[in-house]
């Protein structure tokens, strides 16, 4: 399933990031791409929110410590590629012991370690400008059990 959705403001990613992190069932790796400021981070915070990660103001780019983790109805792995240097350096993060049933992988530069989830069953979401406060967000590979 496709979603193809355009936001009017910071507060709308974070809305939509909330609907679909509702309905995460556990199991899913989310490969999130977009330019510097095109709300990667804004939809994070509501994915978060909805899979029930317990402090929500913590949320915020890992992108000097790599990866956060939030702990609620499903442990939460948020993973910055931004300054991965490898795919090897990526995968030292612990990616795979991220994967589990009761997890949620959030990948902000997913695109950097493309070739590392190319053997996953990645939901590949991709934010673009539309406007100054329009972002067009496009996601890929949705499973049944989540519609926005």
């Amino acid at each position: 399933m496709e979603m193809d959705i355009t936001t009017g403001s910071p507060e709308e990613t974070i809305d939509l990031g909330r609907k679909i992190g509702s309905q995460l069932a556990g199991g899913e790796i989310l490969a999130i791409c977009g330019t510097l400021g095109t709300g990667k981070t804004h939809l994070i915070k509501g994915i978060a929110a909805g899979a029930g990660a317990d402090d929500c103001s913590a949320v915020n780019s890992p992108t000097f410590v790599m990866v956060n983790e939030y702990s609620g109805r499903l442990d939460i792995y948020h993973i910055d590629a931004y300054r991965t240097e490898s795919v090897r350096e990526f995968e030292l993060l612990g990616f795979d012991d991220f994967c589990h049933p009761d997890s949620v992988v959030l990948i902000e530069w997913a695109e950097k370690v493309a070739e590392v989830l190319e053997g996953t069953n990645c939901i590949w979401v991709e934010l673009k400008h539309v406007s100054r406060s329009e972002r067009n967000i496009c996601a890929k590979n949705l499973p049944e059990h989540i519609h926005c």
